[in-house]
């Protein structure tokens, strides 16, 4: 910012293993947007090393960095980011387009991936045509396609009311419990109490690094939902 240097993260030193369920919280500026930029290889870090899967992402060029992402790491934004003139089917199928897998073969791919969502009888239905949880169902299909190491989920019940937030929530559960590794961005407690370990950044810096001892299933939130609860107070 003019001659001035703003150091978004500050020595974050920070290790994810296989099948984790994380959740990275903090106020706006405390660096949790850069350290998912950094995580999901859409930023390069001015220091240090990101090592993904045994290899240092670090040092890579953007044609490199896109391979890794398409290949390693499955987004969900809270905007969705569908591509509006085509169906559920293809919007799943299109990191496939990229990994070069036949048109045939990522067609079945997102079929049924797809259904693993719950949306087997969506295929030919277009994003205008879905609600905003059967939307971000065909976001996390799509991020599940080319079965990546991690999903990304970026505020990914932002744009969703409690009921189909608490939905979405089972579906992460689910893909945990399948041995996905899940790391959720969010400012949103009730959403960060899914995961089973929370991560807490402010001003540049982990302030608090901890495994979630009162782990809230969907079950439970849904549960609290019905019967007028907050899910956390």
């Amino acid at each position: 910012m003019g001659a001035e240097k703003v150091h978004a993260l500050k020595s974050v030193t920070l290790d994810i293993q296989k099948n984790e369920y994380v959740a990275l919280m903090g106020p706006s500026g405390s660096g949790k947007s850069t350290l998912m930029n950094l995580l999901g290889c859409l930023d390069t870090p001015t220091a240090g090393e990101y090592v993904l899967n045994n290899e240092n992402v670090s040092t890579l060029d953007d044609g490199e960095l896109a391979e890794v992402r398409n290949k390693e790491i499955g987004f969900v934004f809270q905007t969705f980011n569908l591509l509006p003139r085509l169906s559920s089917l293809e919007n799943v199928a299109l990191p496939l387009v990229y990994a070069g897998v036949s048109k045939t073969d990522r067609l079945d791919k997102a079929e049924d991936t797809l259904t693993k969502v719950g949306l087997g009888d969506r295929v030919e239905h277009k994003p205008n045509e879905l609600s905003g949880g059967q939307r971000q169902r065909v976001a996390i299909a799509r991020a599940l396609v080319n079965d990546p190491a991690i999903i990304l989920a970026d505020e990914p019940t932002g744009n969703l009311d409690t009921k189909t937030s608490i939905e979405i929530m089972e579906i992460f559960e689910k893909l945990h419990e399948a041995g996905n590794t899940i790391i959720v961005v969010t400012h949103e407690p009730d959403i960060a109490a899914h995961a089973h370990r929370i991560i807490r950044l402010r001003d540049g810096l982990i302030e608090k690094d901890e495994k979630n001892e009162n782990i809230i299933s969907a079950f439970d939130a849904s549960h609290r939902y019905l019967s007028g609860e907050h899910v956390v107070d």
